[in-house]
């Protein structure tokens, strides 16, 4: 929409012109042909520069809906429908419980300023979230004990409460109690709405979830350069993926598929049909990659290490090696730290969240140096989309095997499936499936 209009600006701006008197422009002798030519060239020359300007100064914001990406539509269906009929008929497995307990992302500072009011549908819960007048970000339930009115539609911020929309009941950010009922001199001790404990770091404002109701158990680490400004915003992407949460941090381990799926150069692009195309097999990438968990007292971390080279006509292009630390904090937050001598350095916050058993919300949220052009970290986090969105075709398409077969050099896998359950509790909900069978 924005270039639609810079390009209705220019056309006006050319309009404007044509209507002035032709001797201030010495237009006497243009034709009207010409002066089209002018009214389109000016639209045209405003589009560049907005398009300019966007790519140099503005963030990267690729947010992708869940039929987007991943699925193959043919013989004239659409995107939706492809979508719709691979999740419908695709065998699930023997799946691990799918609310693992940790943080999770619910969504970034900036989406939340003072006083404003958000909905968010995560871990199959309808959440409200809102910044009290002291600045801080609370998550409650959405529903409204008294007659269930959502509290996140049309609900308002009074001091550090949310303002029921129906009957104006006021709940306090902070524990999540009735403090006042406008028409009732008396608030019930049962009137309360669940409070999620949550907190607000590296400019996101996370949840903390645990299937029997624990407290926070760990907390996510702050990145001094993120909090001291050293390092800004650069951009986000955004992805719904049709699968169990564990299937995507377990790419981490699985070293053995980046050789395969992530070698083709960026050019190459995301449909697994074509990335092996002859046409960009001069562009490759080479990975070297080790996983390993981090020992106590950090042992709901783990590290993976990646050194990423280019080629090109076989040739490596040592400028562009890039040596990337991704440390994962519990199930849903993983730190990409980026650091090149040329390049510069920076962070890539890469966040799971579920919104339900098996559809996951992935966010990559790009800080970088500020004293380096925006669009080099917006290149990096381009690249970086279009190397996941290939992942996200098979992980869309994909049946958990709970027992896989694996060789020797998969031990990382079978490793990161220990390291991982770790996240699981007894009482961890499960999905479970009824297969209706025909007697004969």
């Amino acid at each position: 929409m924005p270039m639609y209009a810079a390009l209705a600006v220019g056309l006006g701006l050319g309009a404007v012109l044509l209507t002035l008197p032709s001797g201030d422009f010495h237009l006497e002798d243009w034709g009207s042909a010409k002066r089209l030519v002018l009214c389109v060239a000016a639209g045209v020359a405003v589009l560049v520069l907005v398009r300019l300007h966007r790519l140099l100064f503005r963030p990267l914001e690729l947010l992708r809906s869940p039929e987007d990406v991943g699925y193959i539509a043919e013989d004239g269906r659409s995107k939706a429908r492809a979508a719709n009929e691979a999740r419908r008929r695709r065998k699930v497995g023997e799946l691990p419980p799918v609310y693992p307990n940790g943080w999770y992302r619910v969504l970034d500072s900036h989406m939340l300023g003072r006083g404003e009011v958000r909905s968010a549908y995560i871990l199959g819960q309808q959440l409200v979230v809102f910044r009290g007048h002291d600045g801080k970000a609370y998550v409650l339930d959405s529903y409204c004990p008294h007659l269930g009115a959502n509290l996140a539609v049309g609900g308002r911020v009074l001091g550090n409460c949310i303002e029921c929309p129906f009957h104006g009941w006021q709940y306090r950010g902070s524990d999540g109690k009735c403090e006042k009922i406008p028409y009732s001199d008396k608030v019930p001790e049962s009137a309360q709405v669940r409070r999620w404990p949550s907190c607000e770091v590296n400019q996101q404002v996370l949840v903390w979830f645990h299937c029997d109701g624990l407290e926070p158990q760990w907390s996510v680490p702050e990145q001094p350069e993120v909090a001291n400004g050293q390092w800004v915003y650069r951009g986000r992407t955004e992805h719904f993926i049709n699968c169990h949460i564990q299937e995507i941090p377990e790419n981490g381990a699985d070293i053995a598929h980046l050789d395969h799926l992530h070698t083709p150069g960026i050019p190459s692009g995301v449909d697994l049909r074509y990335t092996n195309s002859k046409t960009w097999e001069f562009v490759r990438h080479d990975w070297k990659v080790e996983w390993d968990p981090e020992p106590e007292p950090t042992s709901h971390c783990s590290q993976m290490r990646v050194n990423h080279s280019l080629t090109l006509f076989g040739c490596r292009l040592p400028l562009l090696d890039l040596r990337v630390v991704a440390r994962q904090v519990g199930p849903g937050v993983v730190f990409l730290r980026f650091d090149h001598s040329f390049l510069g350095r920076g962070l890539m916050m890469h966040c799971v969240t579920p919104v339900e058993p098996l559809l996951q919300c992935v966010t990559h949220t790009m800080f970088y140096q500020r004293n380096i052009p925006a669009v080099v970290p917006k290149f990096i986090l381009k690249g970086e989309s279009i190397q996941f969105e290939r992942d996200v075709m098979i992980w869309n398409n994909k049946m958990y095997i709970s027992k896989p077969l694996l060789v020797k050099e998969d031990a990382a896998v079978r490793r990161h499936r220990r390291w991982f359950s770790q996240f699981y509790s007894q009482n961890s909900l499960r999905l479970e499936y009824r297969q209706d069978t025909l007697d004969f």
